[in-house]
Protein backbone atom coordinates (compact mmCIF):
# COMPACT_ATOMS: atom_id res chain seq x y z
CA UNK A 1 0.00 0.00 0.00
CA UNK A 2 1.50 3.15 -0.93
CA UNK A 3 1.59 6.08 1.67
CA UNK A 4 -0.91 8.47 -0.51
CA UNK A 5 -3.36 5.04 -0.56
CA UNK A 6 -3.32 4.71 3.30
CA UNK A 7 -3.91 8.41 3.88
CA UNK A 8 -7.27 7.85 1.37
CA UNK A 9 -8.08 4.80 3.80
CA UNK A 10 -7.57 6.59 6.85
CA UNK A 11 -9.17 9.45 5.62
CA UNK A 12 -12.18 7.48 4.43
CA UNK A 13 -12.76 6.04 7.49
CA UNK A 14 -12.55 8.62 9.55
CA UNK A 15 -15.12 10.58 7.66
CA UNK A 16 -17.80 7.39 8.45
CA UNK A 17 -19.41 7.01 12.01
CA UNK A 18 -17.74 3.59 13.61
CA UNK A 19 -18.35 0.69 11.52
CA UNK A 20 -19.80 -2.24 14.28
CA UNK A 21 -17.47 -4.88 12.73
CA UNK A 22 -16.18 -5.28 9.06
CA UNK A 23 -18.12 -4.22 6.30
CA UNK A 24 -17.26 -5.70 3.08
CA UNK A 25 -20.38 -5.03 1.58
CA UNK A 26 -20.05 -2.36 -1.01
CA UNK A 27 -20.97 -2.97 -3.83
CA UNK A 28 -24.45 -3.82 -2.10
CA UNK A 29 -24.29 -0.27 0.36
CA UNK A 30 -21.10 1.60 0.79
CA UNK A 31 -21.08 3.35 4.46
CA UNK A 32 -22.12 6.99 3.96
CA UNK A 33 -20.42 9.65 5.93
CA UNK A 34 -21.31 12.18 8.56
CA UNK A 35 -21.04 14.83 6.42
CA UNK A 36 -23.41 12.93 3.95
CA UNK A 37 -25.86 12.10 6.85
CA UNK A 38 -25.96 15.33 7.91
CA UNK A 39 -26.75 17.14 4.58
CA UNK A 40 -29.60 14.96 4.18
CA UNK A 41 -31.21 15.64 7.69
CA UNK A 42 -30.52 19.43 7.29
CA UNK A 43 -32.36 19.65 4.26
CA UNK A 44 -35.25 17.82 5.96
CA UNK A 45 -35.18 20.27 8.73
CA UNK A 46 -34.55 23.11 6.37
CA UNK A 47 -37.94 22.12 4.32
CA UNK A 48 -39.97 21.93 7.88
CA UNK A 49 -38.34 25.53 8.61
CA UNK A 50 -39.21 27.30 5.53
CA UNK A 51 -41.00 24.69 3.13
CA UNK A 52 -40.28 21.93 0.62
CA UNK A 53 -40.33 23.89 -2.68
CA UNK A 54 -38.21 26.89 -0.85
CA UNK A 55 -35.66 24.42 0.27
CA UNK A 56 -35.48 22.76 -2.98
CA UNK A 57 -34.73 25.86 -4.85
CA UNK A 58 -32.13 27.32 -1.70
CA UNK A 59 -30.55 23.44 -2.70
CA UNK A 60 -30.46 24.26 -6.67
CA UNK A 61 -26.51 24.80 -6.31
CA UNK A 62 -25.38 21.91 -4.40
CA UNK A 63 -27.41 19.49 -6.82
CA UNK A 64 -26.30 21.34 -9.88
CA UNK A 65 -23.19 20.66 -8.06
CA UNK A 66 -23.92 17.20 -7.78
CA UNK A 67 -25.08 17.14 -11.43
CA UNK A 68 -21.72 18.29 -12.64
CA UNK A 69 -20.26 15.89 -10.85
CA UNK A 70 -21.31 13.03 -13.02
CA UNK A 71 -21.04 14.66 -15.88
CA UNK A 72 -17.25 14.59 -15.19
CA UNK A 73 -16.87 11.47 -14.11
CA UNK A 74 -19.21 9.91 -16.71
CA UNK A 75 -17.23 12.12 -19.51
CA UNK A 76 -20.24 13.25 -20.94
CA UNK A 77 -20.19 17.22 -20.46
CA UNK A 78 -22.92 18.19 -22.18
CA UNK A 79 -25.60 15.67 -20.57
CA UNK A 80 -28.60 15.79 -19.36
CA UNK A 81 -28.53 14.99 -15.90
CA UNK A 82 -31.73 13.89 -13.54
CA UNK A 83 -31.56 12.37 -10.49
CA UNK A 84 -33.87 8.66 -10.22
CA UNK A 85 -34.71 6.63 -7.33
CA UNK A 86 -31.96 4.14 -7.96
CA UNK A 87 -30.60 1.82 -11.27
CA UNK A 88 -33.83 -0.07 -11.98
CA UNK A 89 -36.12 4.07 -12.25
CA UNK A 90 -33.65 4.94 -14.72
CA UNK A 91 -33.38 1.69 -16.92
CA UNK A 92 -37.43 1.93 -16.70
CA UNK A 93 -37.44 5.51 -17.89
CA UNK A 94 -34.84 4.63 -20.66
CA UNK A 95 -37.12 1.92 -22.05
CA UNK A 96 -40.40 3.13 -21.63
CA UNK A 97 -39.03 5.95 -23.74
CA UNK A 98 -37.63 4.26 -26.30
CA UNK A 99 -39.75 4.51 -29.51
CA UNK A 100 -37.44 2.17 -31.80
CA UNK A 101 -37.91 -1.24 -32.65
CA UNK A 102 -37.67 -3.60 -29.51
CA UNK A 103 -34.58 -5.41 -29.78
CA UNK A 104 -31.63 -5.23 -27.34
CA UNK A 105 -28.72 -7.06 -26.81
CA UNK A 106 -27.13 -7.25 -23.29
CA UNK A 107 -24.55 -10.20 -22.22
CA UNK A 108 -25.15 -13.81 -20.57
CA UNK A 109 -24.18 -12.19 -17.28
CA UNK A 110 -27.23 -9.51 -17.37
CA UNK A 111 -28.71 -8.54 -13.37
CA UNK A 112 -32.03 -10.67 -13.38
CA UNK A 113 -34.04 -7.57 -12.41
CA UNK A 114 -32.77 -5.48 -15.22
CA UNK A 115 -33.81 -8.23 -17.23
CA UNK A 116 -37.43 -8.35 -15.84
CA UNK A 117 -37.81 -4.51 -16.61
CA UNK A 118 -36.34 -5.55 -20.13
CA UNK A 119 -39.40 -8.21 -20.64
CA UNK A 120 -42.01 -6.12 -18.89
CA UNK A 121 -41.52 -3.29 -21.96
CA UNK A 122 -41.36 -5.65 -24.78
CA UNK A 123 -37.93 -6.19 -25.94
CA UNK A 124 -36.35 -9.44 -27.63
CA UNK A 125 -33.00 -9.68 -25.98
CA UNK A 126 -29.89 -11.17 -27.29
CA UNK A 127 -27.17 -12.42 -26.07
CA UNK A 128 -23.67 -10.20 -26.95
CA UNK A 129 -21.01 -13.13 -27.34
CA UNK A 130 -18.58 -13.75 -24.27
CA UNK A 131 -15.58 -15.74 -23.73
CA UNK A 132 -15.58 -18.42 -20.40
CA UNK A 133 -15.01 -15.77 -18.06
CA UNK A 134 -17.99 -14.32 -19.05
CA UNK A 135 -16.18 -11.44 -20.20
CA UNK A 136 -17.43 -9.47 -23.72
CA UNK A 137 -15.49 -11.59 -26.82
CA UNK A 138 -14.33 -8.51 -28.50
CA UNK A 139 -13.05 -11.11 -31.72
CA UNK A 140 -16.62 -12.02 -32.30
CA UNK A 141 -18.17 -9.16 -31.50
CA UNK A 142 -18.22 -7.06 -34.80
CA UNK A 143 -19.81 -10.53 -36.50
CA UNK A 144 -22.35 -10.45 -34.16
CA UNK A 145 -23.32 -7.04 -34.36
CA UNK A 146 -23.10 -7.19 -38.42
CA UNK A 147 -25.02 -10.02 -38.80
CA UNK A 148 -28.15 -9.54 -36.78
CA UNK A 149 -27.26 -5.76 -35.68
CA UNK A 150 -30.31 -5.11 -31.87
CA UNK A 151 -31.98 -1.77 -32.56
CA UNK A 152 -29.82 -0.96 -29.00
CA UNK A 153 -27.27 -2.39 -26.41
CA UNK A 154 -27.31 -2.22 -22.90
CA UNK A 155 -23.88 -3.16 -21.42
CA UNK A 156 -23.09 -3.78 -18.05
CA UNK A 157 -19.75 -2.91 -17.77
CA UNK A 158 -19.45 -4.72 -14.03
CA UNK A 159 -21.75 -7.00 -12.89
CA UNK A 160 -23.79 -7.51 -9.78
CA UNK A 161 -22.52 -11.22 -9.31
CA UNK A 162 -19.09 -11.29 -10.60
CA UNK A 163 -15.71 -8.75 -10.08
CA UNK A 164 -14.63 -9.82 -13.76
CA UNK A 165 -14.64 -5.83 -15.53
CA UNK A 166 -16.09 -5.57 -19.05
CA UNK A 167 -14.08 -3.52 -21.90
CA UNK A 168 -16.76 -1.07 -22.45
CA UNK A 169 -14.56 1.47 -23.97
CA UNK A 170 -14.35 -1.43 -27.44
CA UNK A 171 -18.10 -2.07 -27.16
CA UNK A 172 -18.84 1.66 -27.00
CA UNK A 173 -16.60 1.87 -30.51
CA UNK A 174 -18.19 -0.81 -31.98
CA UNK A 175 -21.93 0.01 -31.13
CA UNK A 176 -20.60 3.63 -32.66
CA UNK A 177 -19.72 1.54 -35.45
CA UNK A 178 -22.35 0.05 -36.31
CA UNK A 179 -24.59 3.12 -35.32
CA UNK A 180 -26.77 1.13 -32.62
CA UNK A 181 -27.64 3.35 -29.33
CA UNK A 182 -25.76 2.09 -26.35
CA UNK A 183 -26.65 2.22 -22.56
CA UNK A 184 -24.35 1.92 -19.92
CA UNK A 185 -25.52 0.59 -16.38
CA UNK A 186 -22.74 1.49 -14.17
CA UNK A 187 -24.26 0.88 -11.11
CA UNK A 188 -21.24 -1.66 -9.87
CA UNK A 189 -19.05 0.84 -12.38
CA UNK A 190 -19.61 4.13 -10.92
CA UNK A 191 -16.88 5.50 -9.02
CA UNK A 192 -15.17 2.29 -8.87
CA UNK A 193 -13.71 2.27 -12.48
CA UNK A 194 -12.73 4.77 -14.55
CA UNK A 195 -15.79 5.73 -16.79
CA UNK A 196 -14.64 9.48 -18.35
CA UNK A 197 -14.65 9.44 -21.83
CA UNK A 198 -16.70 6.22 -22.25
CA UNK A 199 -19.17 8.12 -24.65
CA UNK A 200 -22.95 6.22 -24.16
CA UNK A 201 -25.62 7.37 -25.22
CA UNK A 202 -27.10 6.56 -21.96
CA UNK A 203 -25.11 6.25 -18.38
CA UNK A 204 -26.83 5.66 -15.42
CA UNK A 205 -25.61 4.41 -11.62
CA UNK A 206 -26.86 4.50 -8.18
CA UNK A 207 -25.63 6.50 -5.14
CA UNK A 208 -25.48 3.87 -2.47
CA UNK A 209 -22.48 2.08 -3.87
CA UNK A 210 -19.14 3.30 -4.49
CA UNK A 211 -20.14 6.44 -4.33
CA UNK A 212 -21.40 5.95 -0.78
CA UNK A 213 -24.52 8.39 -0.91
CA UNK A 214 -27.73 7.55 0.13
CA UNK A 215 -29.99 4.69 -0.61
CA UNK A 216 -32.92 5.02 -2.72
CA UNK A 217 -31.51 7.54 -5.26
CA UNK A 218 -29.58 7.50 -8.15
CA UNK A 219 -28.69 9.30 -11.43
CA UNK A 220 -29.35 9.16 -15.12
CA UNK A 221 -26.97 10.95 -17.96
CA UNK A 222 -28.27 10.99 -21.46
CA UNK A 223 -27.04 12.53 -24.53
CA UNK A 224 -29.03 15.32 -25.23
CA UNK A 225 -32.01 14.68 -27.62
CA UNK A 226 -32.29 11.32 -26.12
CA UNK A 227 -35.43 11.64 -24.25
CA UNK A 228 -38.69 12.54 -25.24
CA UNK A 229 -39.83 15.94 -24.76
CA UNK A 230 -42.91 14.30 -22.51
CA UNK A 231 -40.57 11.54 -21.01
CA UNK A 232 -38.20 14.65 -19.81
CA UNK A 233 -41.71 16.52 -18.97
CA UNK A 234 -42.54 13.99 -17.08
CA UNK A 235 -39.14 13.34 -14.96
CA UNK A 236 -39.18 16.99 -13.87
CA UNK A 237 -42.20 16.85 -12.19
CA UNK A 238 -41.83 13.36 -10.42
CA UNK A 239 -42.20 13.46 -6.51
CA UNK A 240 -38.51 13.94 -5.42
CA UNK A 241 -36.70 13.21 -2.03
CA UNK A 242 -34.83 15.90 -2.17
CA UNK A 243 -32.50 15.46 1.09
CA UNK A 244 -31.40 12.43 -0.81
CA UNK A 245 -30.17 14.45 -3.65
CA UNK A 246 -28.34 16.63 -1.68
CA UNK A 247 -26.46 13.38 0.26
CA UNK A 248 -25.53 12.01 -3.23
CA UNK A 249 -24.17 15.43 -4.48
CA UNK A 250 -22.32 15.65 -1.27
CA UNK A 251 -21.10 12.20 -1.37
CA UNK A 252 -19.57 12.62 -5.02
CA UNK A 253 -18.30 16.70 -3.66
CA UNK A 254 -16.30 14.39 -1.40
CA UNK A 255 -15.58 11.46 -3.89
CA UNK A 256 -14.01 13.93 -6.29
CA UNK A 257 -12.15 16.15 -3.19
CA UNK A 258 -10.69 12.32 -2.71
CA UNK A 259 -9.47 12.08 -6.36
CA UNK A 260 -11.34 9.69 -8.45
CA UNK A 261 -7.70 8.32 -9.66
CA UNK A 262 -6.56 8.01 -6.12
CA UNK A 263 -10.03 6.08 -5.51
CA UNK A 264 -9.80 3.96 -8.15
CA UNK A 265 -6.52 2.74 -7.88
CA UNK A 266 -7.08 1.54 -3.87
CA UNK A 267 -9.89 -0.24 -5.48
CA UNK A 268 -7.98 -2.31 -7.14
CA UNK A 269 -5.27 -2.43 -4.72
CA UNK A 270 -8.19 -3.74 -2.62
CA UNK A 271 -9.60 -6.08 -5.07
CA UNK A 272 -6.09 -7.92 -5.13
CA UNK A 273 -5.58 -7.78 -1.42
CA UNK A 274 -8.74 -9.30 -1.22
CA UNK A 275 -8.52 -11.99 -3.72
CA UNK A 276 -5.10 -12.76 -2.05
CA UNK A 277 -6.59 -13.23 1.11
CA UNK A 278 -9.15 -15.83 0.38
CA UNK A 279 -7.41 -17.85 -1.68
CA UNK A 280 -8.54 -21.42 -0.26
CA UNK A 281 -10.32 -19.97 2.82
CA UNK A 282 -11.63 -23.48 4.18
CA UNK A 283 -12.61 -24.88 0.47
CA UNK A 284 -13.75 -21.63 -0.70
CA UNK A 285 -13.08 -20.97 -4.43
CA UNK A 286 -11.72 -17.22 -5.82
CA UNK A 287 -13.77 -17.01 -8.91
CA UNK A 288 -11.52 -13.62 -10.16
CA UNK A 289 -7.92 -13.69 -11.28
CA UNK A 290 -6.20 -11.61 -8.49
CA UNK A 291 -4.74 -9.15 -10.63
CA UNK A 292 -8.74 -8.29 -12.43
CA UNK A 293 -8.88 -4.62 -11.85
CA UNK A 294 -12.03 -4.19 -9.21
CA UNK A 295 -12.41 -4.45 -5.58
CA UNK A 296 -15.20 -7.17 -6.17
CA UNK A 297 -14.15 -11.07 -4.76
CA UNK A 298 -17.15 -13.83 -5.80
CA UNK A 299 -16.56 -17.13 -3.94
CA UNK A 300 -17.59 -20.62 -4.90
CA UNK A 301 -18.53 -22.42 -1.63
CA UNK A 302 -16.99 -25.67 -1.04
CA UNK A 303 -19.36 -28.77 -1.14
CA UNK A 304 -22.21 -28.79 1.56
CA UNK A 305 -21.75 -24.94 2.12
CA UNK A 306 -24.93 -23.01 2.09
CA UNK A 307 -23.91 -19.37 0.91
CA UNK A 308 -27.01 -17.89 2.44
CA UNK A 309 -26.57 -19.76 5.88
CA UNK A 310 -23.11 -18.88 5.90
CA UNK A 311 -23.89 -14.97 5.45
CA UNK A 312 -26.15 -14.94 7.90
CA UNK A 313 -23.63 -16.61 10.17
CA UNK A 314 -21.00 -13.95 9.60
CA UNK A 315 -23.53 -11.23 10.85
CA UNK A 316 -24.78 -12.66 13.45
CA UNK A 317 -21.79 -14.52 15.09
CA UNK A 318 -19.13 -12.48 13.71
CA UNK A 319 -20.58 -8.72 12.52
CA UNK A 320 -19.22 -9.16 9.41
CA UNK A 321 -21.14 -8.34 5.84
CA UNK A 322 -21.26 -9.66 2.83
CA UNK A 323 -23.85 -10.34 -0.06
CA UNK A 324 -25.33 -13.72 -1.05
CA UNK A 325 -25.76 -14.29 -4.38
CA UNK A 326 -28.27 -16.12 -5.94
CA UNK A 327 -28.68 -17.35 -9.46
CA UNK A 328 -31.73 -15.26 -9.85
CA UNK A 329 -29.46 -12.23 -9.39
CA UNK A 330 -28.01 -13.34 -13.39
CA UNK A 331 -30.17 -16.12 -14.29
CA UNK A 332 -28.88 -16.29 -17.60
CA UNK A 333 -25.10 -17.52 -16.55
CA UNK A 334 -25.19 -18.13 -12.73
CA UNK A 335 -25.84 -22.03 -12.08
CA UNK A 336 -25.02 -21.72 -8.22
CA UNK A 337 -25.26 -19.93 -5.69
CA UNK A 338 -21.98 -17.78 -4.52
CA UNK A 339 -20.64 -15.09 -1.53
CA UNK A 340 -19.45 -11.72 -2.48
CA UNK A 341 -17.03 -9.47 -0.74
CA UNK A 342 -16.74 -5.77 -1.59
CA UNK A 343 -14.05 -3.93 0.58
CA UNK A 344 -14.45 -0.21 0.51
CA UNK A 345 -10.89 2.12 0.21
CA UNK A 346 -10.83 1.73 3.90
CA UNK A 347 -10.49 -2.11 4.45
CA UNK A 348 -7.29 -3.36 6.66
CA UNK A 349 -5.39 -5.77 6.54
CA UNK A 350 -6.45 -6.89 10.21
CA UNK A 351 -10.28 -6.59 8.36
CA UNK A 352 -9.21 -8.97 5.83
CA UNK A 353 -7.93 -11.33 8.33
CA UNK A 354 -11.01 -10.86 10.36
CA UNK A 355 -12.86 -12.30 7.64
CA UNK A 356 -11.20 -15.06 6.70
CA UNK A 357 -11.42 -16.53 10.22
CA UNK A 358 -15.08 -15.88 10.44
CA UNK A 359 -15.18 -17.53 6.80
CA UNK A 360 -13.67 -19.96 8.31
CA UNK A 361 -15.66 -20.73 11.48
CA UNK A 362 -18.82 -19.81 9.90
CA UNK A 363 -18.58 -22.80 7.44
CA UNK A 364 -19.89 -25.81 8.86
Amino acid sequence: MTQAQGTLGQNWRAARPPVAGVHVDSAACSRQSVAVINASAEHARHEAEVGGYVAAEAASPVLEAGRAAVRALAGMSDADVVFTTGSNNALDILLDDWAGERSLACLPGEFGPNLMIMARHGFEIRELPVDGFGRLDLDALGAFLASNPPALVHFTMLGSHSGVVQPVHDMVAACRGHGIPLIVDAAQGFGHLDCAGIGADAFYSSSRKWTAGPRGVGMLATRPGLLSEPTQQRIGHTEANVGLHVGLSVALGEYMAAGPEHVQARLREVGAATRTALAGARGWTVLERVEEPSAITTLRPPDGADPMAVRARLIAEHSVVTTYLGPERAPREMTHPALRVSPHVDVTDADLESLVEALAAATR
